[in-house]
C-alpha cells in the first residue's frame, strides 16, 4: 500500500509540508517521465489530501503535540477511494 509521511514542526505547518512535498514529487515525476505507478499514486494521494483536508483542524491537532516538544508525523494512505491520514507522535 502506498503511503506518504509528512513531518511538520513549529516552523512549518502540515499544509506547508504537504505543499512542498507535492511540488517536489510533481517536479521529479515530470523530470523522470511517466510510467512509475507508485510515484503516480503518491502524487495523487498528496493532491487529494491538499484538496480535501481541513488544515485548520490539522494545525490545531498537531500544535498540541509540537508545543509539548513531541515530534509528530502524518501518514497519508488511500482507503475506499479516499485519502485518509493518521497522526503519530513520538
Amino acid at each position: 500500500m502506498v503511503q506518504v509521511e509528512l513531518i511538520p514542526d513549529l516552523s512549518h505547518c502540515i499544509e506547508t509540508v504537504a505543499k512542498r512535498e507535492y511540488q517536489n514529487l510533481a517536479r521529479n515525476y515530470f523530470q523522470a517521465g511517466k510510467g512509475d505507478t507508485e510515484f503516480e499514486e503518491r502524487v495523487e494521494l498528496l493532491r487529494s489530501f491538499l484538496e480535501s483536508a481541513d488544515f485548520r483542524k490539522l494545525r490545531k491537532e498537531s500544535e498540541e503535540y509540537l508545543l509539548k516538544g513531541q515530534n509528530i508525523k502524518f501518514i497519508l494512505y488511500p482507503e475506499d477511494g479516499q485519502t485518509k491520514y493518521k497522526l503519530v507522535h513520538f
